[in-house]
């Protein structure tokens, strides 16, 4: 009986794993088929490196070079608040939290993950826009940083979680040591464990790089639309994602315009693989 049970659970586990290859390779098939012929026609420099983006005009354009821009700038300002508070949460939950504290604030900041991103739009909207627009003095609160703030706390517990697993993997033989040799917690901290950790703590980074550069509904709603350059950080911009988002609905079934969106998701597509195939590098030479 108990063979026979394990046999059905082996091929029950055989075909979820088989369906979630075959979903994989269909996404990738669809996104590629419809996004070629964009590159066919526009041409990948033409596309990538054009600095107009206007697809609906007389005499359209397409571009992208603005909406990468923007997605790099959104997803830059939100690492530079997430990487500090993430990694500085990992530690302090890890090494100097009380244990009743820890249960209290590990949950909580995992919390912040299980929160539908359409409520960090309304959060940004409401709240942290108007706010950004009077301590700045900016024209609009809607903008890059306002963006890059509402992404940074979206990703703060992708970094804190797998940081915090990578800090608890250190043994505890190298912390006893160290103190052992006359170091307090502090250079225990900085120059024993977080450098043991440093191969997961990069990859929780560059995953916490994905999932900002992947988020589409908070960037819609918050980052202001505009399509072009952005002069400064306080500048209304529009990611690809969004882009995506707003328009895909307007596009004709089997323009140009309608291929140039899914030409987009296959740029997204390559960036997000090259982040996951650097995590794996860095996890294989752990």
């Amino acid at each position: 009986m108990n063979h026979i049970k394990e046999k059905i659970f082996k091929y029950t586990t055989l075909i979820a794993a088989l369906f979630s290859i075959i979903f994989l390779f269909g996404i990738i098939i669809s996104i590629f088929t419809q996004g070629i012929p964009a590159f066919s026609e526009i041409g990948i420099f033409d596309f990538i490196f054009g600095t107009e983006w206007n697809p609906t005009h007389i005499e359209p354009s397409f571009g992208i070079a603005g909406l990468i821009v923007s997605s790099l700038l959104v997803t830059t300002i939100a690492l530079v608040f997430a990487v500090p508070l993430g990694v500085g949460a990992a530690l302090y939950i890890s090494e100097i939290a009380n244990k009743k504290f820890k249960e209290i604030l590990k949950p909580v900041i995992e919390l912040l993950a299980g929160i539908p991103s359409v409520i960090y739009g309304l959060f940004g909207m409401t709240v942290l826009a108007p706010f950004v627009r009077e301590l700045f003095g900016v024209p609009i609160g809607l903008n890059a940083f306002t963006a890059g703030i509402i992404l940074a706390i979206m990703v703060i517990p992708i970094i804190a979680s797998i940081s915090e697993d990578a800090i608890n993997s250190v043994p505890n033989e190298l912390r006893e040591a160290s103190l052992a040799l006359g170091a307090n917690n502090w250079e225990t901290i900085t120059k024993v464990v977080l450098p043991a950790s440093k191969s997961g703590v990069i990859t929780s980074i560059i995953l916490g790089f994905g999932r900002a550069i992947g988020e589409t509904m908070v960037v819609l709603m918050v980052a202001g639309g505009s399509i072009g350059f952005p002069d400064s950080i306080f500048d209304p911009v529009r990611p690809m994602t969004s882009s995506i988002a707003a328009e895909m609905g307007e596009a004709t079934l089997g323009s140009l315009h309608f291929h140039s969106l899914f030409a987009i998701g296959i740029i997204l597509f390559i960036i997000t693989f090259i982040s996951n195939l650097i995590t794996h590098i860095i996890k294989e030479k752990k």
